[in-house]
């Protein structure tokens, strides 16, 4: 029979990270089981088995923990756009296609919309995190209006509205209906979002 295999200690950064990792994973699901609110400082280290002090050498406050929660969201949102509109060789209907099957994927985790939620309220009760919670958002419109751009560009066409105008508007029709699905457990955002954008393009010149 063989010696046990030596577990490898974590680095101190190695550590760090994996520390970091939990808080976020227990921020999340506390904010979304028991709000913003009802989700203390304690509660999120106690629950991650760690000190108050690791949540602080990690993070500043609840409104920092909140803001890497919605960073994330949207950077992965980015990359995903980012890898379907990253060929330059595809063809309008291939890419539209492309678009189609993401748009599809769109509000399936449950746990981001009721941290949608969460993020809306405490935005319009905190200016400060309002201001920073604007700057992820703006970037991320920013990210979407330059996918609707190229989009009208290789159908040579000319988009209705400025793309980060259009980018709002499909933001504000997926949010919307990301806080609905917490009645109604039917969530079409992304199809909608397609049958507009089709609908924007046939009317387009």
């Amino acid at each position: 029979m063989s010696p046990p295999t030596a577990r490898r200690r974590l680095t101190r950064e190695e550590s760090r990270a994996q520390t970091r990792e939990r808080l976020i994973d227990t921020a999340q699901h506390l904010f979304v089981s028991n709000g913003y609110g009802g989700a203390s400082i304690r509660d999120i280290a106690d629950k991650a088995g760690y000190s108050q002090g690791a949540f602080y050498s990690n993070f500043s406050s609840k409104e920092d923990i909140l803001l890497e929660l919605l960073r994330r969201h949207m950077e992965a949102e980015a990359v995903q756009l980012s890898t379907v509109m990253g060929n330059d060789a595809q063809q309008p209907e291939q890419m539209l296609a492309e678009l189609e099957a993401w748009a599809s994927t769109l509000n399936q985790d449950a746990d981001w919309c009721m941290l949608s939620i969460e993020l809306q309220l405490h935005a319009n009760r905190s200016p400060t995190f309002a201001a920073e919670y604007q700057k992820v958002w703006d970037r991320h419109r920013s990210e979407i209006g330059g996918v609707i751009g190229l989009l009208f560009e290789k159908l040579g066409r000319s988009p209705p509205a400025a793309p980060d105008e259009l980018a709002a508007a499909f933001m504000a029709l997926s949010h919307g209906l990301a806080l609905q699905r917490t009645t109604d457990r039917m969530d079409p955002s992304g199809r909608l979002i397609m049958v507009f954008l089709r609908g924007l393009i046939a009317s387009a010149k």
